[in-house]
């Protein structure tokens, strides 16, 4: 998954195709390729690294696609890079989205005869579509592309060449695609930053949309009917190419906030087995090793320490095994006590982060196994250990960590799930109720967002103060940790977090009248809820001013902190969804408050997004 730009016109299509990828570099990516027709004969150039280095070839032709690759499936190297091809060379295809069901696919495809070069869900795709079109009346190519997509499970969206039409053919399902109308010449990308320079009138593909283009025309086709045209508007771009290449949002981390509906349903996309009441993991923990589990020793920096506190917290009550959440750059140089049924997690946006890559090798040195929960394919954590899961959250750009925070978390639940069940300590009817509140989650995380106008007052007031704390109990603890470290990072405000029973022990010390203290409080969490309600009074009457992320359906969580206090309403969810649905506001609330005080959000002072160093 990541950039898809074609092109068909009366141009050499090679270098427009170089610069398009280039606009699309911000999403960030492992490797680039470019496919050109060009007399009946398809040519390839693929490259792993930075689009620059397809500039040291050039291929004549007018018809052309091509991609910049974030690994989904497989490593990056030039055999996983797109485009792909059907064996004969004779379709090449490049693909955004994950095909769900691609291994029972290639599976069928093998016995069939096919032979696979790469570990990619795209080349299955691609010889999906050439199996139809060998069989098919004709060999006619939409009708293949038809049938093909008809087996698929998943998202997708797909451009197609045929080297023997001059044609593209394009496929949208779950995964933007959208169609550059200019003169006597068309384009097709995943994204307008990759055109806007030859064209500003553009065609957005609905789901289920198939595109049609030759020389003189195009035509839109649906999936699932036999019509032979669609109408679809044709809308004129008024942005410019800094605000398309962020949707439209002012700065990275805003978009990266906002795409988390999408990265949550990604995370969980072939995940759940509803017929096993389990998490489907790529790799497996074996139950023989589950069963004799001693404790879980999770490794982390920053964000990622924060959501394993999360994970440490869930495993604990709902698995019932012991987990130690330990700072990676610690690790290693504590003579930590390891027992060889000891399971080590490392957990990394990049996968590239020292540290915790540290901490990984002494673990592996004892003779652990390994698990990794981590964003980028092919890191180095990700190459390191024995099994993991990818958070799939795509580029994150904005140095602090959002959308990669909430895949950690989700990607925890989905263990916590797989080792209660080998455990015995989480039954069948406990586990289909937990699979089902998470198909709810990216829906759930989307309402957040309603209380977006309101987190913007509140944070002109935050914005004026110097300190602030925030406060939680139980499993709020790591979002209120969380919240705050967001806060420091991109808007300079000295922040603090704490238990918010700890509050008497030290802290209540230093709060003034008018400092902002921001408190997570969910009704659902019993007899803790009224002791923080207790702890809020204390705060209120040494005159600090109360933020609260309180339930949607806590009608008196106003009148006991008081009409003079912030509400900031969330879904009430179960407490395992408690840290997702949490940390978007305090998210939110973090964007809004570096914005008012004119900080630089996307690329704070003295951070960096991955930090290779020690």
């Amino acid at each position: 998954m990541c950039g898809i730009i074609a092109y068909l016109g009366e141009r050499e299509a090679y270098p427009i195709l170089v610069k398009g990828l280039e606009r699309l570099e911000y999403r960030g990516y492992d490797s680039a390729g470019i496919a050109i027709l060009k007399d009946n004969f398809i040519q390839l150039n693929k490259v792993v690294g930075k689009v620059n280095n397809l500039k040291s070839t050039t291929i004549n032709g007018d018809i052309g696609i091509s991609h910049t690759r974030w690994a989904t499936h497989g490593i990056p190297n030039e055999a996983n890079a797109h485009p792909h091809h059907n064996g004969d060379r004779s379709l090449f295809l490049v693909h955004n989205g994950i095909i769900e069901n691609y291994v029972n696919l290639k599976k069928e495809l093998i016995k069939r005869g096919y032979q696979f070069y790469s570990d990619t869900d795209t080349e299955v795709l691609t010889k999906l579509i050439d199996y139809h079109h060998k069989n098919s009346a004709n060999q006619n190519t939409l009708k293949a592309i038809k049938n093909a997509l008809h087996e698929v499970v998943g998202a997708y969206g797909l451009v197609l060449i045929n080297k023997n039409e001059e044609k593209i053919y394009a496929a949208r399902k779950g995964s933007p695609l959208v169609l550059g109308i200019g003169q006597r010449e068309f384009f097709v990308a995943s994204d307008p930053a990759a055109f806007l320079e030859h064209t500003r009138r553009a065609l957005y593909l609905e789901d289920d949309d198939i595109l049609e283009i030759d020389r003189k025309n195009f035509q839109v086709h649906n999936l699932h009917q036999d019509c032979d045209k669609l109408k679809r508007n044709v809308d004129h771009i008024k942005w410019n190419l800094s605000n398309i290449e962020k949707n439209g949002y002012e700065h990275f981390m805003l978009k990266e906030i906002h795409e988390q509906p999408d990265t949550l349903r990604n995370c969980l996309a072939g995940r759940i087995d509803m017929e096993n009441h389990d998490s489907k993991f790529t790799d497996k923990l074996q139950p023989e090793f589950v069963k004799n589990l001693n404790k879980i020793i999770i490794a982390s920096c920053g964000t990622s320490w924060h959501a394993s506190l999360v994970i440490k917290h869930l495993i604990e009550k709902y698995s019932r095994i012991k987990v130690d959440v330990e700072y990676a750059s610690e690790f290693r140089y504590k003579n930590p006590i390891i027992n060889k049924n000891d399971l080590f997690v490392a957990i990394s946006q990049s996968g590239e982060t020292a540290d915790t890559l540290a901490a990984l090798k002494t673990a592996k040195e004892n003779g652990l196994r390994c698990f990794g929960i981590v964003n980028v394919v092919g890191s180095s954590i990700s190459r390191e250990v024995d099994s993991g899961n990818y958070i799939r959250a795509g580029s994150e750009i904005g140095v602090a960590s959002t959308k990669a925070f909430t895949g950690q978390v989700l990607c925890g639940i989905l263990l916590m799930v797989h080792l209660g069940k080998i455990k015995g300590t989480i039954t069948n009817q406990t586990a289909e109720k937990i699979l089902n509140n998470l198909k709810n989650i990216p829906d759930l995380v989307k309402q957040t967002f309603e209380e977006e106008e309101k987190i913007k007052e509140i944070a002109k007031f935050v914005a004026t103060k110097n300190n602030c704390f925030y406060l939680g109990r139980g499993l709020n603890i790591a979002t209120a940790l969380e919240g705050s470290l967001k806060l420091k990072e991109i808007s300079y405000i000295h922040s603090e977090a704490f238990p918010a029973g700890e509050l008497k022990h030290g802290p209540i010390a230093l709060i003034e009248e008018g400092m902002p203290i921001i408190v997570i409080a969910n009704k659902n969490e019993g007899i803790v809820y009224d002791k923080l309600l207790s702890n809020v009074q204390e705060v209120k009457s040494r005159k600090g001013k109360i933020i609260v992320i309180a339930n949607d359906n806590d009608r008196e969580i106003q009148d006991n902190v008081g009409e003079d206090s912030y509400v900031i309403r969330v879904p009430e969810v179960p407490d395992y969804l408690q840290a997702i649905i949490n940390s978007v506001p305090l998210q939110l609330l973090s964007y809004y408050v570096a914005k008012e005080r004119g900080c630089e959000i996307d690329q704070p002072r003295n951070l960096a997004k991955s930090v290779t160093v020690e």
